[in-house]
């Protein structure tokens, strides 16, 4: 037993010694190097059968309980990988027979204080503790009731806000699967990213798998009713995901293609639909089908697809497009256009190379390349005449100095557009001369508050700038502070960037080398030592050539493609956003030419990850995740957070970690412990007027309901595979039942055991109201 104990303690003191030693040199905390001595010294004195061993260890671990709780608290995701390996290793000096009673007494005493402040901090992390209620008025919902979900974010302003209340927080639980489907998978069996939030017309969904093929169910029974084959060429994808279709209706038509389908390809395709059959419209483009890769030149297939719903708004369809990032200068244009829904003829186009010509380019030219694009859903306001457009950057993304100003003018943005000629009317910067990949990525969401027409809009930094959307000024204040400087020659960073002082900041806290974790002192020392490492002088820390910079929020947000939802009436925002860094470091050319880093082509079997061309420019550049050797975050949970938002007192009503660990863990293994740690999440939520919350969207393969008021979970079921995706809800004609249905396809990357292709949904038992 002594020799294995002192092998333990030789193994965990070698295993630390290296990433002790390194975070000291760094100028880190010198506790894992001593940690380090410490138990060689104790294995040392094991194996000479010396009873100093237990009295020395206690010390340390006494040491070491203080130092735990003067560092990070009592918080027990902080103190697990500071204690929990030298709490177990001490436990055998309890049980050593030769140790004196006093110091067997001591140490025990030791431990018992160290799995009591443990305790306590689980105990106080994991009870449920009564959120704050909200105090708003109950809804209330003007003329009819909707039974249906027509576009993406149900009304065109994207607020995910339903009207229907038969599911309440009092029947809620009672919530069973009401029926399944599968969409397959017809791309040579290679599942996909299924992201898509459905529509409801009539007591049919109609949906994208993740081939593109679009697919109309019966909602009452998940029946499928009709299927358009979309014929997707698969080798040239480099990143999919389909997250919706569109529909439209010509007023006082009939007939076939009265009522179509809009629904985009990710390789560049627009499609129209007959929504009774799903066989193509004749009259739109050539045969049912326009080529979107007209007027962009000739590029690399693969470099522009379409990923979000387009926007149907009276008889016009307006969508932009994803550009790959990173790869050269003069990919294709990021251009925004708008088509005629029944014919598919271009009604203009906002190219901001070019913003007062409408039209197509005229032969032999083609749209301005590389300019800023818009990827995300779009809003509308029609009474006000106005699209609005979040937009990305110019590629490529880590370094600027070759942009043009019309890139600066328009990059990381919220653009609004004249519905009926394209043209500006106005424009609000989120970040300006972005170098950290801080494209809008989530839908503009418009409410009215108090009489006046706001626009809220989530942001890849943690901001949420709350705007005017009649002149796009603030309604909540925005101040420009000071950011910190570029080394880089030839870069022109903005010394300013704003920030939303008004509203809640979903940024979480400026990080310290403290905050760093692990599951072990190992790689948590590890961690801490790549911060020590790292350039971070706090929010927008620009790339560099040195050494890699901290980018926090990193590029997946804060919060990303699924925004926010809004229940006006109660004057509520739920947010659901990340907590999870990024590291940036640029590369000389010669550097990356010896690496053989060039730009992805469809048949070149690509760089290693996270390295990016940036063709045409002085450097490219290696981006990678803060994470540490067992595949887990660097930083200390959680990382992913559930809030809400009172919109009248722009304060905070409640926030919580979201999501357990169930699903994920070190080298990618489920660890299945559902404690609630707060994981990354993707996706959004919809909000009924009943006061619930339902979202997906967590590394955990769950949905769940809440209590928007209180933050109290009121339910949750299993899902097939994780819920990346929007749910959304509609009631059936047939017989008069709530449904709620997400799509369960899980994420690349984000959520382990691989993707899925799963329609669930959910209904109260029959005859229950």
């Amino acid at each position: 037993m002594r020799s294995l104990h002192a092998g333990l303690l030789a193994l965990f003191g070698l295993a630390l010694a290296w990433p002790g030693l390194a975070l000291l040199i760094a100028g880190g905390s010198p506790w894992y190097a001593a940690a380090a001595v410490v138990s060689l010294g104790c294995a040392w004195l094991l194996f000479r059968r010396n009873r100093g061993a237990a009295p020395v260890y206690a010390l340390f671990l006494l040491i070491s309980v203080g130092w735990a709780l003067w560092e990070s608290g009592a918080d027990p995701w902080a103190l697990l990988p500071r204690l929990g390996i030298p709490l177990l290793l001490g436990v055998p000096f309890l049980f050593a027979l030769s140790a004196p009673r006093r110091v067997k007494h001591g140490a025990a005493a030791l431990a018992a204080l160290a799995v009591c402040v443990v305790a306590g901090g689980v105990a106080i992390r994991f009870v449920a503790v009564p959120a704050r209620a909200a105090a708003t008025a109950e809804a209330s919902v003007a003329g009819d009731v909707s039974d249906d979900w027509l576009n993406y974010g149900n009304d065109p302003g994207g607020t995910r806000f339903s009207p229907l209340a038969q599911i309440t927080p009092d029947n809620v639980e009672r919530l069973a699967p009401a029926w399944r489907y599968r969409t397959g998978h017809s791309a040579g069996g290679r599942p996909l990213a299924f992201q898509v939030t459905p529509l409801a017309v009539g007591g049919r969904l109609f949906l994208c798998s993740g081939d593109n093929d679009v697919i109309a169910l019966d909602g009452e029974t998940g029946r499928e009713i009709w299927r358009h084959r979309a014929g997707l060429d698969r080798r040239i994808v480099f990143v999919s995901a389909c997250r919706g279709v569109a529909y439209h209706k010509r007023d006082g038509a009939s007939g076939q293609c009265a009522a179509r389908i809009i629904a985009p390809t990710m390789d560049a395709r627009l499609l129209a639909l007959d929504a009774e059959t799903g066989r193509p419209c004749g009259d739109f483009g050539k045969g049912g089908t326009v080529d979107l890769r007209e007027g962009l030149g000739p590029y690399e297939p693969g470099y522009y697809y379409v990923s979000s719903t387009p926007t149907v708004v009276g008889d016009r369809v307006v969508l932009g497009g994803m550009v790959l990032d990173g790869q050269h200068v003069g990919e294709p244009s990021g251009v925004v256009r708008a088509f005629d829904a029944t014919t598919g003829n271009l009604s203009w186009a906002f190219d901001v190379g070019r913003p007062d010509r409408k039209g197509a380019p005229p032969a032999g030219e083609r749209y301005t390349s590389g300019t800023p694009n818009s990827w995300a859903p779009m809003s509308v306001d029609p009474a006000l005449g106005l699209i609005y457009l979040p937009t990305g950057n110019a590629t490529p993304d880590y370094f600027g100095g070759q942009r043009r100003p019309f890139d600066d003018l328009y990059s990381s943005s919220v653009v609004a557009l004249d519905i009926a000629t394209g043209t500006v009317r106005w424009r609000f910067q989120t970040t300006h001369h972005d170098l950290w990949d801080y494209d809008v990525p989530a839908q503009p969401t418009l409410v009215d508050l108090d009489g006046v027409p706001a626009l809220l809009q989530p942001t890849k930094r943690g901001e949420i700038f709350m705007l005017d959307r009649r002149t796009g000024k603030p309604l909540a204040p925005v101040e420009e502070r000071p950011v910190p400087r570029s080394h880089v020659p030839g870069e022109r960073a903005s010394p300013t960037q704003p920030f939303s002082t008004g509203l809640p900041s979903f940024a979480g806290p400026r990080l310290r080398e403290a905050d760093m974790w692990g599951l072990t002192p190992i790689d948590q020392a590890w961690c801490r030592a790549a911060f020590r490492k790292a350039r971070y002088e706090g929010p927008l820390t620009p790339p560099g050539l040195d050494r890699p910079s901290l980018v926090y929020p990193g590029y997946g947000g804060g919060m990303n493609w699924g925004g926010v939802a809004v229940d006006a009436a109660r004057g509520l925002m739920l947010v659901n956003s990340n907590r999870f860094a990024n590291t940036v470091q640029l590369l000389a050319r010669d550097e990356a030419d010896r690496r053989g880093i060039r730009p992805l082509s469809a048949t070149s079997a690509g760089n290693a990850a996270g390295a990016v061309a940036q063709a045409g420019l002085p450097y490219a550049a290696e981006v990678k995740p803060l994470m540490s050797p067992l595949g887990v975050p660097c930083q200390q949970p959680p990382w992913g957070m559930i809030s809400a938002v009172d919109l009248r007192s722009r304060k905070l009503l409640w926030s919580q970690p979201f999501g357990t660990g169930a699903d994920s863990g070190p080298l990618g293994i489920a660890s299945r412990l559902p404690l609630r740690i707060g994981v990354p999440n993707t996706g959004g939520a919809v909000l009924t007027r009943s006061g619930l919350a339902f979202i997906g969207a967590t590394q955990d393969h769950y949905l769940r309901a809440f209590a928007i008021g209180s933050g109290r979970e009121l339910w949750r079921a299993r899902l097939p595979a994780g819920g990346q995706a929007t749910p959304m809800t509609f009631r059936s004609p047939k017989s008069g039942r709530q449904f709620v249905v997400i799509a369960a396809g899980g994420h690349p990357g984000l959520t382990p055991g691989g993707l899925g292709d799963h329609v669930v949904a959910y209904a109260l038992p029959r005859g229950e109201r």
